[in-house]
């Protein structure tokens, strides 16, 4: 299949072949119809899979393609919703890419920074805000955002919002969506507290499941370690004392678990 197949509008496919885009991922190819007919959707598909683009596409093509009264542009027609400041940078970017030849505005909220150039970029007027929940609840809170006119709905990550503690968050935000819009629904995994989460967000959703496809070169070696947590920084030790390793990139679950590696390392 290709993007052609997928009817998409000549702004879109032609952003999409400037992106050197040229046929979908499962994902994309089994969501982007589904929700061109403004159905909701819940889609169990890890991060690699190309889940942004399977959600950003039709959402801008649906928003293109029904443009609201010159009166009407402050309001606010969609909303993706994601557990980090990067994961909500990232699908900016992808708003951004795919929708650079339509007329969709979009901007990014999220904490940790000063807020005037995100409540002025809502003053101008967007149509799709990407936010993590918390800088979004103090923005509605003052009064910056409101949320009765939306259009479309995007949770995205959920499990990752689950671990991180933000469920109380998701669900004052879900309160204040009109009953009336299309939702999206994306998560890795699905256990009960997420599928609860689902179902009262999704109305009649369409399912869709992919599995994100194996890359790893064949000249990759790949080991897997299991020791006790106190042991991991003598094991770290031994396996950098190898003298082939010239260069090493080590991964922690936390910014506190990096410096702490960092201090057991100098």
């Amino acid at each position: 299949m290709t993007f052609q197949e997928l009817q998409l509008i000549e702004p879109i496919y032609k952003a999409l072949q400037e992106e050197g885009y040229s046929k979908p991922t499962p994902i994309q190819a089994k969501a982007i119809p589904i929700i061109l007919q403004n159905r909701d959707l819940l889609g169990c598909a890890q991060t690699g899979t190309g889940k942004t683009a399977a959600f950003a596409i039709p959402m801008l093509q649906l928003l293109h393609n029904n443009p609201i009264k010159r009166n009407e542009k402050s309001r606010i027609r969609s909303l993706i919703l994601t557990p980090t400041r990067e994961l909500a940078i990232q699908i900016g970017e992808s708003f951004a890419a795919y929708g650079r030849h339509t007329n969709v505005k979009h901007t990014v909220i999220f904490g940790g920074v000063g807020q005037k150039p995100q409540t002025d970029a809502l003053q101008r007027g967007v149509d799709v805000v990407i936010a993590t929940p918390g800088r979004l609840l103090d923005l509605i809170n003052q009064g910056f955002v409101k949320l009765n006119q939306l259009e479309q709905f995007v949770l995205d990550e959920a499990d990752r919002m689950l671990d991180m503690g933000f469920v109380h968050d998701v669900k004052k935000i879900i309160k204040l969506l009109p009953a009336k819009r299309l939702s999206l629904f994306f998560s890795a995994t699905m256990p009960p507290a997420i599928v609860t989460l689902a179902n009262t967000i999704l109305t009649n959703p369409t399912k869709v499941e992919v599995t994100p496809v194996s890359s790893t070169a064949d000249t990759i070696k790949q080991a897997v370690y299991f020791v006790n947590k106190s042991d991991k920084n003598n094991l770290l030790l031994h396996i950098l004392e190898d003298a082939t390793i010239q260069t090493a990139l080590v991964f922690t679950r936390t910014k506190h678990g990096a410096d702490k590696v960092v201090k057991v390392l100098r």
